[in-house]
This record gives C-alpha cells, structure tokens and sequence, in this order.
C-alpha cells in the first residue's frame, strides 16, 4: 500500500462501505474501512509528501436537526456509517498544514446515471421500482428531508477542490455539496418521480411505503462552499431535475 502513493501528488479517498443499512450489517468492517483505512491512508500520503488529500464524506453525519445546518452546524450521527464517516473527518482534517492540504467535502445523497449503478439510492431506487414494477419504494413516513445531488455535479465539486489555486480558502476546511433547491421532504419527492415515471412510461405507478419511520431528517446550506470559491461554480446539473 505506500508504495502506490510514491510519486502521487493528490489523493481522492473513495474507499468506503457506503450506506447506512450496509453500514449496520456490516458494522465491523465499515469502522475499519470507512474510518481506519482512510486515516491510515492520509497519513501515508502525508508522510510521502502528497499536496492534496480530498475525503469524500456525507451530509449524513447531520442524521437529524431541526433547522437547516451549515458546516458550522452540530453534528447528530445515529448510524455507524455517519459515526464512522465523523471520526474520519476530525482525524484526517488534524493532520493538514501548509504543506498537506486537506479538504472535505460532504456529500448529499447522489442520484443520476453511471456506468454501475446504484439503486440502494432514493431517487435512483424509487426510479427503478417506478420502471420495473409500477410500484415506487418509499421509507415511511415521508415526512424526513434529505439533501441532493447529481453524480455529474459530485465529479465537478473534486475536479474543482483539486485545481483550486488559492489553497488557504480550502485548507482544513469542510464544505457541504449539493443545491439549496434540493432540500426535499421524501414523501413529496417521491410523488414527483411517480409522476414522471407515470408520464414517460404511460403506466399508473403506486406507492409502496417500506420500513420503520425513519429517524433521520435533515435540511443542509451550502452556502459556504459559493462563497470560499467567490461564486466560480457553475449552475449545478442537480437543478436541472427540479425543473
């Protein structure tokens, strides 16, 4: 493992068990990756002199909160996967200084196309049960808000961090990503997407409410990360689905 960050100049940890029901089945093994390993790995590339290191962390470590949080904001983690994410954020961000910049940036929940694709996610679940079955999978009671975001737009968000020139606005810094027009309630989402599916598939699609009343609820601002990058970002392909 060292010898594969020798001559590397920046890093971009994407190694992770990553959601909150596997993060439960598989309690053991999401510590030792999604904390330790990472850890682990920044140090190495600390000590091999890498520039940059991203770590790709998720909004979830918010769980539930009342108001809309920033990244100022208490966290509230309830499931081992957002715990482990928290812990691997305090250790890996203490290790930056002027020279091993570190950033990270929390992820809202990713939805859109990729060549393997994930259906464990809401929109991309409720999506594909919509198509497949005319029935939209939905976690009861549709009342909790999730952030979002378009993969395409979580690409651009670490191409971004890893040119950014002006490194001490980024340096030891957090930054949530995803859009202020995608803070939605699931219920609703999920009515919208049944509506879509109906009209391009021209089938009736129906509810089917899944689960216990799900415990985590949050609304996120991502106003700082607009601001540290002096309005740079371009419009997010994320808005493109709310339209």
């Amino acid at each position: 493992m060292p010898d594969i960050i020798n001559c590397i100049d920046y890093v971009v940890d994407l190694v992770a068990i990553s959601n909150d029901p596997s993060g439960e089945r598989f309690s053991e093994a999401t510590w030792q990756i999604n904390y330790l390993s990472r850890v682990r790995t920044a140090r190495l590339a600390k000590e091999r002199r890498v520039k940059r290191y991203i770590l790709p962390s998720s909004c979830s470590i918010y769980s539930f909160q009342e108001n809309v949080v920033d990244e100022t904001s208490p966290t509230n983690p309830l499931t081992v996967y957002a715990r482990a994410n928290e812990m691997a954020e305090k250790e890996i961000l203490s290790l930056a200084n002027k020279d091993f910049t570190v950033v990270v940036l929390r992820l809202s929940t990713v939805f859109g196309y990729s060549p393997r694709m994930r259906f464990d996610l809401a929109i991309n679940g409720m999506t594909y049960g919509a198509w497949k079955s005319e029935k939209l999978p939905l976690m009861r009671d549709g009342s909790q808000y999730r952030p979002f975001v378009h993969i395409e737009d979580v690409a651009e968000a670490i191409i971004t961090f890893l040119e950014f020139s002006e490194v001490g606005k980024i340096n030891g810094e957090i930054f949530n990503i995803g859009g202020n027009g995608l803070n939605y309630q699931i219920g609703h989402l999920g009515k919208l997407v049944a509506k879509i599916a109906e009209e391009v598939t021209g089938k009736k699609v129906e509810i089917e409410w899944h689960g216990d009343p799900d415990k985590r609820s949050y609304r996120v601002s991502f106003n700082k990360v607009i601001r540290q990058l002096d309005g740079s970002q371009k419009e997010m392909r994320s808005m493109e689905f709310v339209r």
